[in-house]
């Protein structure tokens, strides 16, 4: 018997990636035991063509960042990655050659990151493009990092490097030059989910989220959930090399770093105290962390301040969808 076409297209691209727990993608859910003694943790993020990511970016590197972009909240609460639900709605015209490369894009993730398909759904849409995705994670019980937690004295730390994101963005958009080694724009297509981070904060961080919407406006969702402000040292902010150079020979680009999207980087509150082993555990990680500031009281807002102490104006705090 001939199969649906809808059927044929998830037996041929979708099934290889299905783990125990999807039944083959051949029943209406998946049937999934949690490990023993453990708490889910579940996060959901769309991304839409034109919205989210370029028409013309490779497909393999759209699977990754749904992926990876969800992994990314997993991180944020320090949860180690169980498995995923996708919803597909494609247009009519996406060929084989597409699907076959954003299935082998999500493989090659599924390998790097442990994670496996349970199931979701595929339809079409006259446009654009959408993509869903629900991470499942996994937790111990009452250690899940949450966003409130964080207070007055604490110090404000970032990993990795910030704006890397919203200038590889711009990069592929024709409006920056490309750096030699593409770093900028790999950055934009191919977040790194601090999954190893995020789970080695456990007891030191009090509160956390990853940077997605731009460093400065997602500091402030950790100071309204708080009811603190936060006191930003622009100059202490990191930047990779690439970021750096830009910045150097245009000055004017630092507050687009400091509010654009797509970094996908842990942004953390954590007490002096527990400076020595944030950095050690960090270290332990393979992965850098900076004390970027501090929480102070007061209203929610996050002053920000250049290297000689004065304030930087900002146009705006980061990315919304409204």
């Amino acid at each position: 018997m001939t199969l649906p076409p809808e059927f044929e297209l998830i037996a041929r691209h979708f099934r290889p990636l299905a783990g125990p727990g999807a039944l083959g993608l051949t029943d209406d859910a998946a049937v999934l035991a949690p490990p023993a003694g453990r708490e889910l943790v579940l996060a959901a993020d769309a991304m839409v063509a034109g919205v989210h990511f370029l028409p013309d970016d490779p497909p393999e590197t759209i699977g990754r960042k749904l992926l990876r972009t969800n992994l990314s909240d997993l991180a944020a609460m320090g949860a180690a990655p169980l498995g995923y639900l996708m919803t597909t709605a494609l247009t009519r015209g996406t060929g084989s050659s597409w699907l076959a490369a954003f299935a082998a894009g999500l493989r090659e993730d599924q390998a790097e990151f442990g994670v496996s398909l349970l199931g979701g759904d595929t339809v079409s849409t006259p446009g654009p493009v959408t993509l869903s995705l629900t991470i499942l994670g996994h937790v111990a019980p009452g250690r899940a990092l949450r966003r409130t937690g964080a207070a007055p004295g604490q110090d404000v730390w970032v990993s990795g490097s910030i704006g890397d994101g919203a200038l590889g963005l711009a990069v592929l958009q024709g409006e920056l030059p490309a750096d030699a080694e593409g770093h900028l724009a790999g950055r934009y297509r191919l977040p790194r989910p601090r999954l190893a981070l995020g789970q080695a904060l456990a007891g030191l961080a009090t509160a956390a989220l990853d940077v997605s919407d731009g460093l400065v406006q997602d500091l402030g969702h950790l100071c309204r959930a708080a009811g603190c402000g936060a006191a930003l040292q622009a100059a202490a902010v990191p930047l990779s090399a690439p970021a750096a150079a830009l910045v150097a020979q245009r000055p004017a680009l630092l507050p687009r770093l400091l509010t654009g999207g797509d970094d996908y980087e842990l942004l953390f509150a954590a007490p002096p105290a527990a400076a020595a082993a944030v950095a050690a555990r960090a270290a332990a990680c393979g992965v850098d962390v900076t004390r970027i500031g501090q929480f102070v009281p007061g209203e929610a807002v996050v002053a920000v301040r250049d290297a000689r102490g004065e304030m930087l104006r900002l146009d705006g705090g980061g990315w919304s969808h409204f």
